[in-house]
């Protein structure tokens, strides 16, 4: 495979330059103010939850990855592109595991690698405009919300990750759909994708600071104070 050959996959792309996707490459940064306003959800809550911290820098890494692919545009490109978005896609579903539905390290780790499995066969599917790859993340992300929803104590993050899914799929539309209305709109829709994921993400890194690591894994400040100490 030559790494150094063009991609033009896009609406906004019509040749091979640097700054052929100008909307494209510059809504990437919408990733970084993602990670950053995270980052700083992250120091006032106060915990050493480095989890959530790395999946912080994985964000940031997207918008970063993504803005090079949408300039250099190459095929080796790509990989900055789709690794970062790999590596938040499963690290999260790992820490979701592990956070929210307490499972511990062996069997989340098992779950996620059949999940990463499946996901990768999925892609092989030519269809939506290379959206199909994305649809088992959709999925996941709205069982858990339903799974969170029916216990008593997790309804704020169930609502959490039900707004990220709907995003989600908004910004699956239209990530599906740009080729489709080039001829209408030669900007493409594929910007809106880039924004409306990076809200995803917020809302995804806020759901996990916020609830925090787990008992036995990082106590929390307010767990730590529910413990009984010593008379």
């Amino acid at each position: 495979m030559d790494w150094r050959a063009p991609v033009i996959d896009y609406c906004e792309r019509q040749s091979s330059a640097f700054w052929a996707e100008p909307a494209n490459a510059l809504s990437n940064f919408a990733f970084v103010i993602a990670a950053a306003a995270a980052f700083l959800l992250w120091r006032r809550r106060g915990r050493a939850d480095y989890p959530a911290l790395a999946l912080i820098i994985v964000t940031a890494s997207v918008g970063v990855g993504s803005f090079i692919f949408h300039t250099v545009a190459t095929r080796g490109a790509m990989l900055l592109d789709v690794i970062p978005i790999a590596i938040f896609i499963y690290g999260y579903f790992l820490l979701a595991l592990r956070r929210f539905f307490g499972l511990k390290l062996a069997p989340a780790t098992a779950i996620t690698l059949a999940f990463a499995a499946l996901s990768f066969s999925v892609t092989t599917i030519k269809a939506f405009n290379g959206s199909v790859g994305y649809l088992p993340a959709l999925v996941a992300l709205s069982i858990f919300a339903a799974l969170l929803w029916l216990r008593s104590g997790e309804r704020e993050t169930a609502r959490a990750l039900g707004a990220a899914a709907a995003l989600f799929a908004v910004s699956l539309f239209f990530r599906t759909i740009d080729r489709a209305i080039c001829p209408a709109f030669p900007l493409g829709a594929h910007v809106l994708w880039h924004m409306l994921n990076a809200c995803v993400l917020w809302l995804l890194l806020r759901a996990a600071i916020l609830a925090g690591p787990r008992r036995g894994d990082q106590a929390s400040p307010i767990q730590k104070a529910k413990e009984p100490t010593a008379a």
